[in-house]
C-alpha cells in the first residue's frame, strides 16, 4: 500500500483531471481513430462507385438520423434549467426544424430525396427504413434523454469531424453524380456555416464542465458511443443494400417509394 493509499484510509487517491488541452487532444482522437468518414461506404458513396439505388438507400436511411437530431435536441432542452443553455441550445432545433422565413436541413434533405428519384413524402414517412438504422437513431434518441447533461452535450461533439466530411461529400457528388447540384447539396453547404457555431459552444461547454477524471472518463465514452451510432448505421446500409445485399423484411427495396 502506497503511503497515500494509507493517509485516505485505503482507498486509492482520485486521479486528476487532465488539463483542459490534453483533454480536448483526447476527444479529438476519438474522432481520428472511430469517426465513420473512415467507414469504406463514405469512400464508395463520395467516389462515385455506388449505384443509383445505393444512394436512394443511404439518402433514405439517414433521413432517420436527421429527424432525430431536433428531437434529441427538444428531449434535451426540456431537462435544461439554465435558460442561458436553453437559448445557446435552441438555434440547432431551427436550423434542422427551419423557421417562417427560412426552411431548415430537413427541408433541404428531403430535397436531396428528390434529387435523387425518392418520393419526398414517401422518405418522410419513414418507411423503408432498417431495422438497424432505426434502432441505432431510438437509442441516441433514448442516450439524450437520460444521460447527465454532460454526457449528452458530449455525444454532440462528432460536429468537431463534419465539416471535412461534408466537404468530400459535396466535392465527390458533385463531380460523380448526376443529380448532384446546388439544390440538392444545399443540405451539406449549409451545415459547413452551421456546424461550426455549435460546436465551438458544445466543445467550450464540455470542458468546462467535465471538471474531474471521472466527468472526463464519461464525456469520452459518450462521444465514443455517437461515433459508435454513426458507424452501425452505415454497416446496416452497407449489409443491406452492398454486400452481401440481403434486404431485411419491411426496409426499402429498389422501386419503391420513387417519385
Amino acid at each position: 500500500m502506497s503511503l497515500d493509499d494509507a493517509m485516505s484510509g485505503g482507498r486509492p487517491a482520485p486521479r486528476a483531471p487532465q488539463s483542459r488541452e490534453a483533454f480536448e487532444a483526447r476527444l479529438r482522437a476519438i474522432g481520428a481513430e472511430r469517426y465513420h468518414d473512415l467507414h469504406p461506404f463514405h469512400d464508395q458513396l463520395h467516389g462515385g462507385g455506388c449505384t443509383p439505388d445505393q444512394v436512394r438507400a443511404w439518402v433514405l436511411n439517414r433521413w432517420q438520423y436527421q429527424a432525430t437530431i431536433p428531437m434529441k435536441d427538444a428531449a434535451f432542452m426540456s431537462r435544461v434549467e439554465d435558460p442561458s443553455l436553453r437559448r445557446a441550445w435552441r438555434s440547432r432545433i431551427e436550423d434542422h426544424d427551419g423557421t417562417d422565413e427560412n426552411p431548415g436541413g430537413i427541408v433541404r434533405w428531403l430535397k436531396l430525396a428528390e434529387a435523387v428519384g425518392l418520393d419526398p413524402d414517401y422518405v418522410a414517412s419513414g418507411q423503408g427504413v432498417l431495422p438497424a438504422v432505426r434502432f441505432a437513431c431510438d437509442a441516441y434518441l433514448h442516450f439524450v434523454r437520460e444521460k447527465p447533461l454532460l454526457e449528452a452535450v458530449a455525444s454532440s461533439l462528432t460536429e468537431l469531424f463534419a465539416p471535412k466530411i461534408h466537404a468530400n461529400r459535396i466535392e465527390g457528388m458533385l463531380q460523380h453524380y448526376d443529380f448532384a447540384n446546388d439544390v440538392s447539396m444545399s443540405y451539406f453547404k449549409k451545415r459547413l456555416t452551421e456546424a461550426p457555431k455549435d460546436v465551438a459552444f458544445g466543445l467550450d461547454w464540455v470542458l468546462t464542465h467535465a471538471d474531474t477524471a471521472e466527468k472526463q472518463d464519461a464525456a469520452a465514452a459518450a462521444l465514443e458511443f455517437k461515433t459508435n451510432m454513426l458507424w452501425a448505421q452505415l454497416d446496416a446500409i452497407e449489409h443491406a443494400y452492398v454486400t452481401p445485399a440481403r434486404i431485411p423484411p419491411g426496409a426499402w427495396r429498389p422501386g419503391e417509394g420513387m417519385l
